[in-house]
Formats: structure tokens, sequence, C-alpha cells
């Protein structure tokens, strides 16, 4: 099994996102082959423009930066960890403005059959809505939840009990192919939606559309 987390935290290694999160790994690792932590901060990361080029030729964008590399290890993996600092009750703006890079995922549901979980730190401890963010994203880009974690710094000694506990779980739900029938209920009627927007569109995203009568879906 592969994971892929990816960080947000300016901080990078010295933040308590990525010590909270990196404890989900460690709860991961006794079943995960292959691992990686991308700090976004790294990255080189554009404001999408709303160009649709990746609805016209998939995983292509005008804009020449890491996102299409990001994405990419994204579908290669398992399961995927966001974590996110909490700032101003929202995931940082560098996490957004990747989210916002990403709707070729959320038109074709490209993580369908994937995992994904949720860590979030703050000042705080109010981290509810950026959780429900991340479990949000997740659904609209087809994958399922399998929770999420959050603390107010400094970290203590349950917190990071629970967030290895939140690894295994993750890993549990990969390798048994879990099915959580309400989310997948959400993320059904989410389809629905965008194969009305696909008919639509298909002249204008070719390749979009394509995609979906590869899978069947139309």
């Amino acid at each position: 099994m592969k994971i892929l987390l990816i960080s947000s935290s300016p901080q990078k290694e010295k933040s308590s996102t990525l010590l909270l999160a990196e404890e989900v790994l460690k709860g991961f690792s006794s079943h995960a082959t292959d691992s990686e932590i991308m700090h976004l901060i790294d990255l080189d990361i554009g404001f999408c423009r709303h160009c649709q080029d990746c609805h016209k030729k998939i995983l292509h964008c005008s804009i020449e930066d890491s996102v299409p590399a990001i994405l990419r290890k994204m579908l290669e993996a398992d399961g995927i960890i966001i974590a996110s600092p909490n700032y101003l009750n929202h995931i940082t703006g560098l996490m957004k403005a990747f989210f916002d890079r990403s709707t070729h995922f959320i038109h074709c549901k490209r993580l369908l059959g994937k995992y994904l979980t949720g860590v979030v730190s703050s000042g705080s401890g109010h981290d509810k809505g950026v959780l429900d963010y991340i479990k949000f994203y997740a659904h609209i880009c087809g994958a399922q939840y399998s929770g999420g974690i959050s603390c107010a710094i400094p970290l203590n000694q349950a917190k990071i009990k629970e967030a290895f506990e939140l690894g295994e779980s993750l890993a549990q739900d990969i390798k048994n192919k879990r099915i959580y029938p309400d989310q997948i209920d959400i993320i059904e009627k989410s389809k629905e939606h965008f194969k009305r927007l696909i008919l639509l569109r298909k002249e204008e995203w070719p390749q979009e559309y394509q995609y979906w009568q590869g899978r069947g879906w139309l």
C-alpha cells in the first residue's frame, strides 16, 4: 500500500500539524510499502485561472508549476493524508490554492477507490469546520473519508495515541476496501450532478467526456 502525506504548514518539520500527521503515518507504517511527504511550501503552486485546460486535456494545465506532478502522485497513492494548520477557521491559503487546481479530480471523481484522512492543528482547538472541509474535498473527488484528527497546540499524549490509531484504521480501510454507505451515497449524488455537466459541455471538454465514456458512466 502507498500513502501520500500532503502538508501545507509553512513551518514544515517544526510544525505541530506535521508532528501529528507523522503519528498517523507511524500507525500506517506496518502496512505501507511506500510513503511520501510533500510540503507545499517547497513547491510552486499557482492560482487557478479558470482556463479549463485540465478539462479539455486531462492533467494538462496552462500553468507550468508543481501541481500536475502532485496530482499524479495522488493518483498513484492508495491513501492520502491532508494536513493543514487552521488559518482563520479554514485550511491554509496554499492548500486551498492547490485544491482549486484539482477540479479535474472533481469532474471525474479521480479519487474513487481511495481513502483520505485529515489532520489539523491550531491554537484554539476549534477545528471541526476545517476537518469537515477536508472531508467535503474527499467526497467531491470520489474518495471515502477514513476520519480526521485535530488538536490544540501543544500536542498531548492522548492526541498522539489517537493519531497513531487513526493511521492503523486508515490502513485497515484500504486493506479491507471498506465501504461507508452514507459516503458512497454522497459521492454518487455528486457524480450524477457532474454527469449532467459533462454531457452539457462534451464539445468543450473532450477528454473528460471520453474519460466518462471509458468508465461506462454515460
